[in-house]
């Protein structure tokens, strides 16, 4: 090795690196274990333990998998540090400020930004797939109006592949690309129908002269009785909104498609997996809860007692929409729906803001703080995405729904690119056994 950097672990294996390789020595045997360090295009390398338990009998222990690459992409990078966020090595700023929600997701799918012509096709596309199989609505009728939309979201979306079993062949790419495309343009209605179904209203048609954005607002508002219109301000944000949540590297519910999706399993189950995933209050449900905790809060007076709460280890509250599993830095998307919140409540005429005033004024003096700050603490993408979704007029069940749909594109793009890799086997993570040894059988008159 050229240059080595030894350390001493005691009874524990002793590690020497230099750019190319680590070898780790066992101190008790003294055998050495060579293992090649990767380089990726940007970003942290990576030790490649792939042969370490074949030929050594050695795993690693890494609970959360918060220091372990699952995988090789090419669709989302991360620098947390830096509060950095690209898809295919464009930024999230300039994609929310200057794409369209189909725009990125034929990136995401495609990996570059497509042409005029490529863009009229695939929005073509996406829009004829909007309809759903009529016998759907006879499904819906088999929940109770009471349930949470997100378990409607599961079920339904699972049902999908009873529905669509011409396209579950995942060997076939020409049926990989049909699910993928029937996803994406069905998401919007299967939501909107979990909405209407909830609060009694009939099932609203896509209309194919809309957009994206605006063809989901008009199914989840409009009504036979009269015509919704359209503010091109709301159809923006909501625009952007898919936009900011359309991928994020390997989260929880992306993790849990690409498991799913290393059996074999149809897309269409992948996909209702990553649902079930997403529906956890500690990942698609955090914009619910800062709403929740907002109205707790209820004035800016009351926020100092909150922020002493929060700073309190024997206290159960916590400062909703802080913070980041990976960023320890500010949240690019929450700059970029920062502005749309103000544009969102101007452009509906909501002069009394006092939810947005009230997250403002927590904002500066959570920022302020030296607490917050050194435990860098920084507002995140779901710290204004709530409040701009209420004023829209989304109850709070929805919230998690409409990350759902958004996301739908970032764990197809994952979920292709997963199957298409020709490494791929099932996943099959590993454990530290802490139970007990193996012990003989009593027979249940001497126990």
């Amino acid at each position: 090795m050229t240059s080595e950097n030894k350390i001493n672990l005691g009874n524990k294996p002793t590690i020497q690196s230099d750019s190319d390789s680590v070898t780790i020595i066992d101190n008790k045997t003294q055998k050495r274990f060579d293992l090649s360090v990767l380089s990726p295009t940007v970003g942290d390398r990576s030790i490649d333990i792939r042969k370490l338990y074949t030929e050594h009998q050695l795993l690693t222990y890494d609970p959360s998998y918060s220091s372990t690459a699952s995988c090789d992409s090419k669709i989302t990078y991360i620098d947390g540090e830096r509060g950095v966020l690209l898809h295919r090595g464009y930024t999230i700023q300039d994609l929310a400020s200057k794409s369209t929600f189909l725009e990125v997701a034929y990136l995401l799918l495609q990996g570059h930004l497509p042409n005029q012509n490529e863009l009229s096709t695939f929005t073509n596309t996406i829009t004829h797939h909007t309809m759903v199989h009529e016998q759907l609505q006879f499904f819906y009728r088999g929940f109770r109006r009471d349930a949470h939309p997100m378990s409607i979201m599961i079920g339904v979306v699972g049902a999908l592949s009873a529905f669509y079993h011409d396209s579950t062949d995942i060997s076939d790419p020409q049926q990989r690309m049909i699910a993928s495309h029937r996803l994406i343009a069905k998401m919007p209605t299967i939501a909107a129908m979990a909405y209407k179904y909830s609060i009694g209203q009939p099932f609203v048609y896509p209309q194919n002269n809309l957009s994206y954005a605006a063809n989901f607002l008009n199914m989840t508002f409009a009504v036979p009785a009269e015509e919704y219109k359209l503010n091109p301000v709301v159809v923006k944000a909501m625009d952007r909104i898919f936009i900011l949540h359309a991928d994020h590297e390997q989260n929880a519910s992306t993790s849990t498609v690409r498991l799913a999706g290393s059996s074999g399993a149809n897309p269409f189950a992948c996909i209702a997996a990553g649902i079930a995933c997403l529906w956890g209050p500690a990942h698609g449900g955090a914009n619910e809860a800062v709403v929740n905790m907002l109205r707790e809060i209820g004035d800016k007076k009351r926020i100092p007692e909150f922020i002493k709460k929060a700073k309190d280890k024997n206290s159960s509250f916590r400062l909703m929409g802080f913070g980041h599993r990976v960023y320890k830095n500010y949240d690019p998307r929450a700059a970029v729906l920062k502005e749309s919140c103000h544009e969102v409540l101007n452009a509906l005429g909501i002069r009394n803001q006092p939810l947005l005033e009230l997250a403002m004024e927590l904002e500066r003096i959570a920022l302020q703080d030296e607490y917050f700050v050194e435990r860098k603490l920084f507002p995140n993408v779901d710290f204004y995405s709530g409040i701009i979704l209420q004023a829209i007029g989304f109850p709070t069940s929805m919230f998690t729904v409409l990350f759902a749909l958004a996301r739908t594109v970032g764990w197809v793009a994952q979920w292709k690119e997963m199957v298409e890799d020709p490494s791929l086997r099932i996943g099959r993570p590993r454990q530290r056994y802490m139970g007990e040894p193996q012990r003989p059988y009593i027979p249940i008159e001497k126990r």
